[in-house]
């Protein structure tokens, strides 16, 4: 089922989880374990990483087939420009499509590792919106597309940022997955300038539990989110504790998923970094005080 069409027919929030596909066996059977316990918890989708330069187009295109076949999910697949010229693309497209994939996150990736500046391939697409327009002509995917909240790293400014948000709607894009961030202002902050500039489609923001300090800095660091100075002090002081750093990070994201849901956003996508105990936690707490 469309994205788009499970957004349209909710009465309350839709939860997604995302994934990247493992490189080893043992990492297999681990998110397999992982799948099955995220399961339970009936995520309306869950989204498949593709990999530097679709490096993993491969392995995304089995893990999203098995998760499927084995736990009968929705997927959406990610899609990036890196490395790939135009019929590269298409012929991604197009195993997707035969596989019954009904969803794509089109994106234009992170530059090639190494680089600084991203670089079209020789026939190849600058941005995501060339890819979103690529897709919607020749295909009849639902097409979510990123935003991001504190402003793309690479951005002159927000404003500019969400000019460029418009151009990837215009084209074809059918709802928008943000950016992790840590401050529900930002959030909001974002929405209101999104639907300032005239864009209607849905946005689900997405939710990254903290479990290592260490690690989430690194991410903060890649995507321009910020970590609030409140949070980084606290972490700081329990940074050597990774049981404490864990259950700070998940109960900071739960106090921010029902900021979110009590201000009624379509949905919550988790970025689980193939690990289930947060976001388990997270949900199943959200269902308590539902009931």
């Amino acid at each position: 089922m469309k994205v788009i069409k499970l957004l349209e027919d909710r009465s309350t929030p839709i939860f997604s989880f995302e994934f990247f596909p493992p490189k080893t066996d043992e990492g297999l059977e681990s998110l397999m374990e992982t799948i099955g316990q995220l399961k339970g918890l009936e995520p309306s989708y869950v989204s498949v990483t593709y990999g530097a330069g679709g490096s993993n187009a491969g392995k995304s295109l089995d893990l999203i087939s098995t998760i499927k076949e084995r736990f009968g999910l929705e997927s959406m697949a990610h899609l990036t420009c890196v490395n790939s010229r135009a019929d590269d693309i298409t012929k991604v497209l197009d195993a997707y499509r035969d596989a019954g994939v009904a969803n794509i996150l089109a994106l234009r990736g992170d530059p090639p590792a190494g680089s600084r500046e991203f670089k079209a391939s020789e026939g190849g697409y600058r941005h995501a919106s060339e890819l979103v327009s690529h897709i919607k002509k020749n295909y009849d995917f639902c097409i979510g597309v990123a935003g991001y909240p504190e402003g793309h790293p690479e951005s002159k400014s927000i404003d500019e940022d969400i000019r460029n948000l418009k151009l990837k709607v215009d084209a074809g894009g059918d709802f928008i997955v943000t950016q992790l961030f840590f401050n529900n202002d930002d959030f909001f902050r974002f929405e209101e300038m999104v639907r300032q500039a005239g864009i209607e489609v849905p946005i689900i923001p997405g939710i990254m539990p903290i479990t290592n300090f260490g690690q989430i800095e690194r991410f903060t660091s890649m995507c321009g989110a910020s970590i609030p100075d409140t949070v980084r002090n606290d972490l700081s002081d329990i940074k050597d504790d990774a049981d404490e750093v864990a259950e700070y990070g998940t109960e900071y994201a739960l106090r921010q998923c029902k900021g979110l849901i009590e201000r009624g956003v379509a949905g919550i996508h988790f970025y689980t970094l193939n690990k289930s105990m947060a976001t388990v936690t997270i949900l199943k707490a959200l269902h308590l005080s539902d009931s």
